[in-house]
């Protein structure tokens, strides 16, 4: 399942998960705070990382400007 619809606005998951990600946030507590599988988290922080809008350091997942601005825009 896609995180970027092909209009460009985010799934529901992806909203949640960067939503989430407000906070940094490790996988496993993201499906914790989320409710989704951890496969699901993983391969949303897969796209969107490629997406540019989620960063990772040392295993810890935080939200970009770019990812703040998608939300934004996906909430107008």
């Amino acid at each position: 399942m896609a995180c970027i619809n092909p209009d460009g606005t985010l799934s529901e998951v992806a909203k949640a998960v960067l939503a989430a990600l407000r906070r940094p946030h490790r996988p496993e507590d993201l499906a914790a705070t989320t409710g989704l599988p951890l496969y699901r988290i993983r391969a949303t922080l897969r796209e969107t990382g490629r997406a540019r809008l989620v960063a990772e350091r040392d295993g810890v997942y935080v939200l970009t400007e770019l990812g703040e601005e998608a939300l934004e825009l996906d909430a107008a």
